[in-house]
């Protein structure tokens, strides 16, 4: 059995395409759900093994820890996927919102790096090739965001534990973020909103979760990348 990659919140969206790409693949994979879609049991289905996770809390951060640690001795890669898209204008307890968002998007993957390293470094012991952390970051990491700026803080800070993290790991596991901007919309995105999006980019296309899956696969298959972040935002800076 290969080291399986672990994705985190897999049950929909680029988490789910990621999972569906690399079983298509033959990779082993452990995912994480909070809710769990009917998509999480296809999954499952095909062979992934889904662990529940809450990363709302510290408990249950840790209790995600130990169990993935009861699944697998080693793992390929971590792919730091799970992300909340929550907002000052829907959310007036400014201050838990500031914490849920540091939680999800900054100190679960600290911890989780911090306490799942030894299972990278077995895979890098056995296969003489670097392990790999990625994580997903967003464009308003150079930017920020007047309508989502906890949300923009937490991506800011998970930014640059890509370079920490890189630096601590090196050669033996490569860190690096991908920073992407609009790639799908969601279904109760109306035709205003999409124009008006898609005008921010030079490209001006819904890109689709393709891109994030091929942005993925050049960090995995390089040996030299690391502590970078590669932007997917269609050119959206120059606009």
């Amino acid at each position: 059995m290969t080291s399986p990659i672990l994705i985190t919140g897999a049950g929909q969206r680029i988490g789910l395409a990621l999972a569906q790409h690399y079983i298509a693949q033959g990779q082993s994979i452990i995912i994480t759900y909070r809710t769990r879609h009917a998509a999480v049991d296809k999954l499952e289905q095909q062979g992934a093994v889904c662990i529940y996770a809450d990363f709302s809390t510290d408990d249950g951060i840790s209790a995600f820890i130990n169990a993935l640690k009861e699944h697998t001795t080693s793992l390929r890669a971590i792919v730091h996927n799970a992300s909340s898209w929550d907002c000052e204008a829907n959310n007036p307890d400014f201050a838990a919102l500031f914490d849920n968002m540091m939680r999800i998007h900054a100190k679960t993957p600290y911890l989780i790096n911090l306490m799942c390293a030894e299972l990278l470094l077995n895979y890098q012991q056995n296969e003489k090739v670097p392990a790999d952390i990625i994580h997903l970051t967003d464009y308003v990491v150079e930017t920020g965001s007047p309508k989502h700026l906890a949300y923009a803080a937490s991506k800011a800070a998970l930014d640059n534990l890509t370079k920490s993290f890189s630096a601590k790991y090196a050669p033996n596991i490569k860190v690096n973020s991908v920073a992407p901007s609009l790639i799908i919309f969601n279904e109760h995105d109306d035709e205003q909103y999409r124009a008006k999006t898609l005008k921010k980019s030079l490209m001006g296309i819904e890109p689709g979760c393709q891109e994030i899956i091929n942005s993925i696969d050049l960090l995995l298959q390089s040996h030299y990348i690391t502590g970078r972040s590669l932007p997917i935002d269609g050119g959206r800076h120059l606009k």
